[in-house]
């Protein structure tokens, strides 16, 4: 029979409260246990002595024994100086999956298409901008020519 030393959940619905225990690991979460060794609190404040509560002599005995406790519960243990953790490393696990890194390129090649889009139209413009510097000289005539008509009816 393997033995655990897990949390088991308590508690109304949104107001977790859990108790650490003993328990063979085929039992469910909550169901059968063996012994309760402590209690965990997570609406307590992190600096609040009642928010971890374990019951260091029977967490050694069972340790001793062979239970295996969960990763949470390893935590608390390496907390109360009952047993040594070593930290976890897991560089990537910020990475982002395929699909994202996919999305991620689509959005870079819609941007890089919008900026050159944009930088088109203005280029457009410099050119439109130097061909009307020298059009008006050629409207102002046009322009002039019916007025001169005009008076000429008038």
């Amino acid at each position: 029979m393997s033995v655990s030393i897990r949390l088991a959940r308590g508690g109304a619905k949104k107001r977790p409260y859990y108790r650490i225990v003993v328990a063979n690991s085929r039992s469910p979460r909550d169901g059968a246990f063996i012994e309760k060794i402590g209690s965990y609190n997570p609406l307590l404040a992190k600096d609040d002595a009642n928010r971890v509560q374990i019951d260091a002599d029977r967490a050694k005995h069972w340790l001793s024994v062979g239970a295996q406790p969960t990763d949470r519960v390893a935590r608390f243990l390496d907390a109360a100086g009952v047993k040594e953790r070593t930290a976890r490393n897991n560089p990537k696990k910020g990475a982002p999956g395929e699909k994202a890194k996919e999305r991620a390129e689509e959005r870079a090649a819609k941007l890089a298409a919008a900026e050159e889009a944009a930088k088109a139209p203005v280029e457009e413009e410099v050119v439109a901008e130097e061909a009307a510097a020298e059009a008006p000289a050629e409207e102002a005539v046009a322009e002039e020519a019916p007025a001169a008509e005009e008076e000429a009816q008038g």
